[in-house]
């Protein structure tokens, strides 16, 4: 198939959290799979690599004509398209220090014309790619793609057979703005209905009403989404339930603890005295005393109130006074944010906090980390718990989307699990779930080493996801 993947963020050029890295990694699993891709995002600077085409579309949006062209590059065998257009070329993706940019309905309807136009005008191989396509889209910046593909290009003739996909990673971004915008968008008023949401422009659902299939990030998420994770759009989602399906994200090999290049000691599931030697260099790296019989407990989140972060901050007290440490790594909110810089301060023999992201410090937390703590309010999918199952860390989450569907808690009669999953959303949860784990730890430690090997020889590439969104395609009329 020829599959055309549009969407705001695209590792490693662009990213602000798992988006990124799902659609940088799915289009070169399909590549492998035979099928061709070419993966659509905004040129938000100049990548090393990627040159101009010097193709040009002219697309009339909000009562002006607007000229975008195309940067091309190819790697891993996916042909990537960056859109260029100034008002992509900005410091940030959605937003700078002063809030999210007033124009974004503009950018991301731009990107959705400008992404309906390249198989029809860029050469790739010597020739556009043609009406024969599948439109992969991803969250509410790409929604409103169905709505031109049916109100713009299948009226006029075009793309007859070519079926849009709806990719949900979070749906508590709808993309939602004012109803008077949606004159600017140069469709007929028949689609209207299609984006009201409460007398309001709402991207999100204009995709998941148009999209001959959607798609989300985890099974759970998929069924959570109908009953009470759909932030309103419930109702819609249930009664397309025959149509969404749940295929659960995977992880790419730069999160290979044998190969991690931020890793200063590297190692296997058989061999885990590189761990040992990677948790010493993480506290050094950190002020903490290099103490190897106590578990260090990771945490790398964004701070806000989906992540669960409340959660943390009422276990904290109770778990500093036990024989730990703890390092959280994130930003967000100003309160959680506190928090994390209070740690160190209160207890600096057993807490560091680093307000910011560092993507190698990142690794080495996952790497050098002994537990993993999750204990997101939900989680469409998560990627931090897999990242630490595959790194032999031992994840604490809440049994909510993703994450019930891929941490499975540890039964030491069977000897079978991977974690410990906690099913109450409250801090005596939490507790009691850390109180299994240091109970298992202190204890157990032959349990605690099947733990670990029971995580990280589980199969969480990305070969099983390109075969169901595969289908998915196939299922949504691609051929």
């Amino acid at each position: 198939m020829n599959i055309v993947q549009v969407s705001a963020e695209l590792a490693p050029w662009s990213k602000t959290g798992g988006l990124g890295d799902v659609c940088g990694a799915l289009p070169r699993a399909l590549v492998e799979r035979g099928h061709r891709v070419v993966a659509v995002a905004p040129r938000y600077k100049a990548y090393e690599g990627a040159w101009d085409t010097g193709v040009r579309a002219r697309i009339h949006l909000f009562g002006h004509t607007h000229e975008v062209g195309y940067h091309h590059l190819r790697r891993d065998g996916v042909e990537v398209l960056f859109v260029d257009h100034p008002s992509f070329r900005r410091p940030g993706i959605y937003g700078d220090d002063r809030g999210v940019y007033g124009d974004n309905l503009f950018r991301f309807a731009l990107l959705a014309r400008a992404a309906l136009e390249a198989p029809l005008r860029v050469p790739l191989d010597g020739a556009p790619l043609g009406e024969d396509v599948v439109f992969h889209c991803n969250d509410w910046h790409t929604g409103l793609l169905p709505a031109f593909l049916e109100g713009t290009y299948r009226s006029a003739g075009r793309y007859a057979r070519a079926p849009a996909v709806l990719a949900i990673h979070n749906a508590g971004h709808h993309g939602t703005f004012d109803a008077h915008e949606f004159a600017g968008l140069d469709l007929s008023t028949r689609w209207w209905p299609a984006c009201d949401m409460a007398g309001r422009l709402n991207c999100l659902k204009a995709g998941v009403v148009l999209a001959a299939k959607l798609v989300t990030v985890s099974p759970t998420y998929a069924r959570q989404l109908c009953i009470d994770h759909g932030h309103g759009l419930e109702g819609l989602f249930a009664h397309r339930a025959h149509d969404l399906w749940g295929i659960l994200n995977g992880i790419g090999e730069e999160w290979n603890p044998a190969t991690d290049k931020h890793l200063e000691h590297r190692f296997t599931v058989d061999d885990l005295s590189g761990k040992a030697a990677q948790k010493a260099a993480l506290q050094r790296e950190l002020g903490l005393p290099v103490r190897p019989e106590v578990p260090i407990f990771g945490v790398v989140a964004r701070l806000d109130h989906q992540k669960g972060i409340d959660l943390l901050m009422g276990a904290a007290p109770w778990l500093l006074r036990q024989e730990v440490q703890l390092v959280v790594l994130g930003s967000g909110g100003a309160e959680y944010e506190d928090f994390v810089r209070r740690l160190g301060r209160e207890a600096p023999h057993r807490a560091r906090g680093v307000v910011g992201f560092s993507e190698p410090l990142a690794h080495r937390i996952e790497a050098g980390a002994d537990v993993f703590l999750m204990p997101s309010r939900f989680e469409p999918c998560g990627l931090n718990q897999l990242y630490s199952m595959r790194y032999g860390t031992v994840p604490i989450v809440h049994a909510t989307g993703g994450l019930a569907d891929t941490v499975q808690t540890w039964d030491p009669a069977r000897g079978e699990g991977t974690g410990w999953a906690f099913r109450e959303f409250n801090v005596d949860a939490l507790v009691q779930a850390i109180g299994f784990a240091l109970r298992t730890w202190w204890d157990h430690p032959d349990a605690w080493r099947r733990i670990q090997q029971n995580g990280m020889r589980r199969e969480f590439g990305w070969g099983r996801a390109a075969e169901l969104y595969e289908a998915l395609y196939r299922a949504a009329g691609g051929s």
